[in-house]
């Protein structure tokens, strides 16, 4: 029989399809920005937390509520309405998401897990607990200037000069970070160094590394985890510059060596979302430097490198939803990062720039982030994927150099 089609009748109102469950995201800067768009794919109300109309991601973002992570009124007004709430920094109060939390809000990770990513010392007690490899490292309790410097003399002599001192809380791309060679270096970086509240310092020992390496998983409150392929990261003066995915000539046995030790970090710390896990290879062993319970620099090249970018799969994971295949869709994806230059009082035409990008090589993918230029801020990312790998980095650098004024042709 053939079906029967009734006509709609004049001025009816069709019964709306229920809302999908929203994601509110801490945060006005490029993470917030980059998963702005898996969100609207996967048909996700997306709210962002910004400090101003002008950041990267309330640009582009619909639903932006203007004000502070400091401050536990405008958290409550984001997490009205939101199935979770989660991040795209590390730096709200603890006891703000712990009062989020007593009121019901999902937040992913949660604050006994995101606790880790805020402070280092926190971070290294907890991986020396269950075994994690890890530098060595000696935290700096003294209540005067006397007695830390001791303890970093101390310290220096146990783990071998010279050392890594950091502040455990407030530092990101580099900041809150020192190489010191002596004792009398380290107090007067201490005496003329502030803190912020709750923060401790913390001596570390200098790792002898062959390269960089960075591991990261999703993983959803069900106890589902995807591991990403392990890349290698560049850094200059602290901030991640190059990443190669997956990392070249790294032996199968320590890339699984390396995702089991995030997947491993992941289950322990109870994380959910995304985990990044920057770590050192000397050659011998792997060795844990940081970890980052949000998306991370290092992961940027899947949303044209992978099946499933990190920021989707960040999505699905704070809303427990099955997670994405993280595989790779070419033999290699390179990013290479977009950064104001540090020594040119003439900062790139961004706008007018990537024309002659697009132009020049049509199979890279610019991703600019709506920042206004000035030195050492990160401006946007290229990325290449393909097979041969020197003409990938060649021509990633080549674009990214241009975008920064670095070359003019």
């Amino acid at each position: 029989m053939n079906p029967v089609t009734v006509p709609e009748r004049e001025g009816a109102v069709r019964p709306s399809q229920p809302r999908a469950a929203a994601v509110g995201m801490v945060g006005g800067g490029q993470l917030s920005r980059m998963t702005a768009a898996p969100a609207a794919a996967l048909g996700i109300p997306f709210r962002v937390l910004a400090a101003s109309p002008d950041e990267s991601a309330a640009q582009v973002v619909a639903d932006v509520v203007l004000g502070s992570h400091d401050s536990l009124e405008d958290l409550v007004r984001l997490s009205e309405g939101c199935a979770a709430v989660t991040f795209d920094h590390e730096h709200v109060p603890p006891d703000h998401l712990r009062a989020l939390e007593r009121a019901g809000v999902a937040v992913r990770p949660s604050s006994a897990a995101l606790v880790h990513a805020q402070d280092k010392v926190t971070m290294r007690e907890a991986l020396q607990a269950v075994g994690v490899p890890a530098p060595g490292f000696r935290v700096i309790s003294g209540d005067s200037a006397e007695e830390r410097a001791a303890e970093v003399a101390e310290a220096g002599d146990h783990l071998g000069w010279p050392v890594v001192l950091k502040v455990s809380r407030g530092g990101y791309d580099g900041r809150g970070v020192w190489v010191v060679s002596g004792a009398a270096e380290a107090a007067e970086l201490m005496a003329s160094t502030p803190l912020v509240p709750g923060a401790r310092w913390l001596a570390e020992e200098r790792v002898d590394f062959t390269r960089e390496l960075s591991a990261q998983v999703a993983r959803s409150p069900s106890g589902q985890a995807v591991a990403y392929p392990v890349v290698r990261t560049v850094q200059v003066e602290g901030m991640c510059s190059e990443v190669v995915a997956p990392c070249p000539d790294l032996p199968e046995a320590r890339a699984m060596e390396a995702q089991g030790i995030a997947l491993r970090i992941a289950g322990e710390l109870d994380v959910v979302g995304m985990l990044a896990v920057e770590m050192f290879d000397t050659g011998s062993e792997i060795l844990v430097n940081e970890l980052a319970m949000r998306p991370h620099n290092s992961g940027h090249w899947s949303i044209d490198g992978a099946v499933t970018s990190q920021f989707e799969n960040h999505l699905r994971a704070v809303l427990d939803l099955p997670l994405g295949d993280p595989h790779p869709i070419a033999e290699y994806a390179v990013m290479v990062n977009v950064v104001g230059p540090r020594d040119s009082a003439t900062l790139p035409p961004l706008r007018e720039a990537y024309r002659h990008v697009l132009a020049r090589d049509p199979g890279v993918k610019v991703h600019l982030y709506g920042k206004e230029p000035r030195p050492g801020r990160k401006l946007g990312h290229v990325t290449v994927v393909g097979r041969d790998l020197d003409d990938l980095l060649a021509r990633a650098h080549h674009a990214a150099d241009y975008l920064m004024g670095v070359i003019d042709e």
